[in-house]
């Protein structure tokens, strides 16, 4: 008769290996998808990887930062993921995805790595050689967090493990944001780079606070459309500075104050013009007292250095309802932004400006002895946009200025008709012409839109004011699906035409040749960019309004392509 057996001892832990954090309790909120789940997307492409190794992992190593861009150099680096993802009340099951980019369809033909935890905290570890890989592996490409409905938020850290051979940094902790310090204040207050001329901006406050209607309106790039905000309406500085003002003027959005918030990622103000219209003014039905502007990161891809900024900002400032412009400047995790370019603008026209540069970013080098505020892991949510506490700091430079312009005395409005534009505004009067008001365009004279008539819904969305599921940018627009003639005619009379289009990562998508009055202008390669979003050119600019023959032609008519809208100065 054998003997009962006792428990057996356990086996001694693997010892754990040297590691980084790339997140470390990251917000997330799962954002709806069509089949009524839920994800948070993070994507990691471009050197994004890397940059969050430094900035919350505290890697230095230039050589293992490099290793990280290619899905190659990542897997000789990395061991194994550790992941943990922690939510308030009952768990979930989440669905953590790391997806690398393919070599023949960034989306489709590379490895996606994925695993299921308990949304409890628990470390979940994913270890490298036990995934079956992909051939066709280029980039590390994107993160996703996926959760059984939408409307989840949770905090998530992700580890790297390291292979043999590999050393990790110190892991350090980062204090708690103190917004009630007095450095803070004083931080706060280095934001505000010109008061300027504060009449219009004191008049929309005293307006709002008679109970008038009242309309104030942001626009701008991804960190204007709320990118590293958990829930991106609410907690975006978008909101958080619509909610200061309310506060100063005693009056809030369920009484007479009205909140625009027009933020698309990726674009620049060669788009924003294109898009004032419809996304501030919804074609007239929406008034702006206050519009902020803010295109301080994303301008780098105007091709005018600076007059479609010049041209939107006039284009506000001259409308009939005469609202205050704001320049806000904010910034990259690098200290990149624009603003040495754009103030002249501000500065040739007495606006209000805000640089969040000026704030944060030379404190991010003190020690907390020496009253440095935040950090960078504390303020950047990745290597482009804000935290929470970012957007908070953001918005607090905004209410500053709201602030110090209704605690100051009234002065003349400032006609800046007359102004010689400091970057020059050709195209402050562009409109757009897109497939609802081709026909009502006074001047296109005639179209013929050959195989360009299908309608694409792959198109780019952005959170619009409250909104969490996203609206469709340029959403009347023409789509060549890769059959039909392959070419595009307008007649149209104009002294300065553009053309508006989708970027794309997808092979479907082809190129395209365009030409005016016979001589070609452009190439047009949507795959440039390397993701699916809004872009604009010119065409033509110059000279009197005349007749233009106007032709886009796809160099591959197997290949699909979509136009988006025509910009016209006549």
């Amino acid at each position: 008769m054998s003997e009962s057996r006792g428990p057996v001892a356990p086996k001694d832990p693997t010892a754990k290996r040297p590691f980084y954090y790339i997140m470390r309790d990251k917000d997330i909120c799962a954002s709806p998808k069509p089949d009524g789940t839920g994800v948070q997307f993070i994507f990691e492409s471009d050197g994004r990887l890397g940059a969050s190794a430094k900035l919350v992992g505290n890697l230095e190593d230039e050589e293992m930062l490099k290793e990280l861009f290619t899905t190659e150099g990542f897997r000789k680096q990395v061991h194994s993921i550790g992941v943990a993802v922690q939510k308030s009340g009952d768990p979930v099951k989440v669905k953590f995805c790391f997806q690398m980019y393919g070599k023949t369809d960034p989306y489709e033909t590379g490895t996606t790595l994925a695993m299921e935890l308990d949304s409890d905290g628990m470390e979940m570890v994913m270890e490298l050689d036990r995934c079956e890989w992909s051939d066709d592996d280029n980039v590390t490409g994107q993160i996703r967090f996926e959760f059984p409905e939408p409307g989840i938020a949770a905090k998530a850290t992700v580890a790297f493990y390291l292979n043999d051979g590999y050393t990790a940094p110190e892991q350090k902790e980062d204090r708690e944001v103190d917004i009630t310090s007095e450095a803070y204040h004083k931080m706060i207050e280095k934001s505000l780079m010109q008061k300027g001329n504060i009449h219009r901006l004191k008049a929309a406050i005293d307006k709002a606070r008679k109970g008038e209607k009242t309309y104030v309106s942001f626009i701008g790039g991804s960190i204007t459309q709320g990118a590293g905000a958990i829930p991106i309406n609410t907690e975006c500085y978008a909101y958080k500075a619509f909610q200061g003002f309310c506060d100063i003027a005693g009056r809030g959005y369920d009484d007479n104050v009205i909140y625009t918030k027009a933020g698309v990622g990726g674009t620049p103000s060669e788009v924003g013009i294109l898009r004032y219209e419809s996304d501030v003014l919804h074609y007239g039905e929406r008034t702006p007292d206050v519009v902020v502007v803010e295109f301080a990161v994303n301008d780098e891809g105007d091709e005018t250095k600076g007059e479609f900024f010049d041209s939107l900002v006039r284009r506000i400032y001259n409308s009939p309802q005469k609202p205050a412009v704001v320049l806000l400047y904010s910034v990259f995790v690098d200290g990149y932004n624009l603003q040495d370019r754009l103030k002249c603008v501000g500065e040739a026209y007495d606006l209000p400006m805000v640089s969040i540069k000026n704030a944060v970013y030379d404190q991010f080098y003190l020690s907390s002895e020496e009253d440095g505020v935040v950090s960078k892991n504390r303020y950047f949510y990745d290597m482009y946009h804000p935290t929470n506490i970012g957007h908070r700091i953001m918005a607090d430079g905004l209410i500053n200025m709201f602030r110090a312009a209704d605690q100051s005395e009234d002065m003349a409005d400032l006609d800046i008709a007359g102004i010689i534009p400091p970057k020059g505004a050709e195209f402050e009067n562009v409109y757009l012409v897109d497939r609802a008001g081709i026909d009502k365009a006074g001047a296109v004279i005639s179209y013929d839109m050959g195989g360009f008539s299908g309608h694409s819904e792959e198109v780019q969305y952005a959170e619009h004011d409250l909104d969490t599921k996203g609206s469709p940018e340029f959403p009347n627009n023409w789509l060549y699906d890769g059959s039909g003639e392959p070419v595009f005619r307008l007649k149209v009379k104009c002294s300065a035409f553009m053309i508006a289009y989708m970027d794309s990562a997808s092979i479907d998508v082809g190129c395209v040749e365009v030409f005016a009055d016979g001589e070609k202008k452009l190439d047009i390669d949507p795959h440039l960019i390397g993701w699916q979003h809004c872009n604009a050119l010119i065409v033509h600019r110059g000279g009197p309004a005349k007749e233009r023959d106007i032709e886009i032609k796809i160099t591959d008519k197997s290949k699909k392509f979509t136009i988006l809208g025509f910009g016209i100065v006549d």
